[in-house]
C-alpha cells in the first residue's frame, strides 16, 4: 500500500495521490518510521504529534508492510519473560485490577454504545451465517455459549466479567437459569442493574461489583462463563484463577472460557511496540497466553478440557465492524467523549480507539493473536454430563 509522508518543513515524499498520508511535526518520527517502531508512532498519533489521513483499513495495510518482522516472534527473550512474570504479579492486586478495568470500561457508556451492537456485547461475535449483521452475530455468539454450557432451567449460572450484561440476561431469558454476574466496572454494574429492573428479572438475575477472588465458594454453580476476562488476569495468576473457577463449580459442572490468546507460544504481547501502545492507552495490565499454555493452566488447576474452538476470523470481522461503525460517526464520538472528559481528552481517546480497533482487526487477520473458546468440566465420579458428539452446540 503506497504511503506519502509530509516532513516537518512541509516537503512531501511519496505519491501525491497515496491512499495513506503521514504528516510529521517532529524529525524523530521519521526515524521511528524507518525502524518500524509502530507502537511509538501510534502513541505520537494519539498525542497529536503526527497526523494520519486515509481509511483505517488502508492505514493498517500500510502498517503491516512497514513492520520490520513478525511481531509475534519479537520481544520473546528470557529476560523479558522473567520481567513479564514479575510485572504480572505486581500489576494484578485487587486494587490495581479494579482501577485497570475501570480505566478501560468506564471511558463512557455512550461512547461504546455508538459502535457496539444494541446489547453492547464487547467481545468476539459469531458469524454463523456470513450474511449476518453484527447484532445478529452477537446474538448467535451468546446462544453458542449457552449451548456449549448446556444450560438447563433452574441451574445456577455465573458470568465472571459480565460486561453490560448481555450474556447474563440472554441466559436468564432464553434458558431460564438463575444468573449471577460480577464486574469491576462501576458503569457496567449500574447499567445491568437498570436492565434487571426494566425486564422484571429481580430475584432471578443479579449483578455484583466484585472481584472474582472474593466469590463465595460455599454455594457452587452448575455452569460458569468467563468472556473477555482472561486477558485481565495476568499470566502469573492463571493457575490460581482456574483453581478458583474449579472451586466455584459443582462436580460435573461446566465452565467456558472465551478469551484472546497469543499467536506465538512465548510472547505476552505483540512486538514492534504495539503491545506497549495497548498497555499505555487501552488495556493497562493486559497479558496474553498461547492456547497451549491456557490448556496447561486449566489442567494444572484440576479442570478437564472437553472442547476448544478458535474464532480468530470471527474476531477480525467483529473488530472491523466496530471500527467501521466508529469511523462513520467520528464527530458524534468526539462530542460524547468531550462531554465526559473535555476536548483534549476526547481527541486523545478517540485517536487511541481508532488505532486500537483497526490495529486489532489487522492482528487477528494476520494470525498474530487469536480467540479461543475452551469448555471444561470439574471431574466427577458420575458419568460425564457432556455428550459424545458436538451436535448440541449448533442449531
Amino acid at each position: 500500500m503506497p504511503i506519502a509522508v509530509q516532513l516537518p518543513k512541509g516537503q512531501m515524499l511519496g505519491p501525491v495521490d497515496a491512499p495513506v498520508k503521514l504528516l510529521l511535526s517532529e524529525w524523530s518520527s521519521l526515524a521511528r518510521l524507518k525502524t518500524g517502531q509502530m507502537g511509538a508512532l501510534a502513541g505520537e498519533f494519539v498525542e497529536g504529534k503526527l497526523k494520519l489521513e486515509g481509511r483505517m483499513r488502508d492505514v493498517m495495510a500500510t502498517v503491516a508492510g512497514l513492520l520490520p518482522g513478525n511481531p509475534v516472534l519479537s520481544d520473546n527473550g528470557w529476560w523479558r519473560n522473567l520481567l513479564g512474570r514479575a510485572r504480572a504479579l505486581s500489576l494484578h492486586t485487587l486494587q490495581k485490577d479494579a482501577s485497570q478495568v475501570q480505566f478501560h470500561y468506564d471511558v463512557s457508556d455512550d461512547f461504546y454504545a455508538l459502535w457496539l451492537d444494541p446489547r453492547r456485547v464487547y467481545s468476539c461475535a459469531y458469524y454463523r451465517d456470513e450474511a449476518m449483521s453484527l447484532a445478529q452475530a452477537q446474538d448467535a455468539k451468546l446462544d453458542h455459549i449457552c449451548r456449549k454450557l448446556m444450560l438447563q432451567p433452574g441451574e445456577r449460572f455465573l458470568d465472571i466479567g459480565a460486561g453490560w450484561g448481555a450474556l447474563l440476561l440472554w441466559a436468564a431469558e432464553h434458558y431460564d437459569v438463575d444468573a449471577t454476574g460480577i464486574t469491576l466496572s462501576k458503569n457496567q454494574h449500574a447499567h445491568v442493574q437498570r436492565l434487571i429492573q426494566e425486564k422484571g428479572l429481580q430475584g432471578r438475575v443479579r449483578i455484583e461489583l466484585l472481584d472474582y477472588r472474593k466469590l463465595d465458594e460455599r454455594q457452587p454453580f452448575d455452569k460458569i462463563s468467563s468472556v473477555g476476562m482472561l486477558e485481565h488476569v495476568g499470566q502469573a495468576n492463571l493457575e490460581r484463577y482456574f483453581a478458583k473457577v474449579l472451586s466455584l463449580l459443582v462436580p460435573g459442572g461446566l465452565a467456558l472460557n472465551h478469551g484472546i490468546t497469543a499467536g506465538g507460544a512465548d510472547n505476552r504481547q505483540l512486538g514492534a511496540g504495539m503491545g506497549d501502545f495497548i498497555e499505555k492507552y487501552i488495556f493497562p495490565g493486559g497479558e496474553l497466553v498461547h492456547v497451549s499454555r491456557l490448556l496447561e493452566h486449566m489442567a494444572r488447576a484440576g479442570l478437564e478440557v472437553v472442547d476448544a474452538e478458535n474464532l480468530r476470523p470471527h474476531y477480525a470481522r467483529t473488530l472491523w465492524d466496530w471500527s467501521d461503525a466508529l469511523e462513520a460517526q467520528l464527530d458524534t464520538a468526539h462530542d460524547v467523549l468531550a462531554a465526559d472528559g473535555g476536548n483534549e481528552n476526547a481527541e486523545k481517546t478517540l485517536r487511541a480507539y481508532r488505532l486500537y480497533l483497526a490495529g486489532s482487526a489487522m492482528s487477528f487477520e494476520k494470525g498474530w493473536i487469536a480467540l479461543h473458546q475452551v469448555l471444561a468440566t470439574r471431574p466427577s465420579e458420575n458419568p460425564s454430563v457432556y455428550p459424545f458428539k458436538r451436535d448440541y452446540m449448533y442449531q
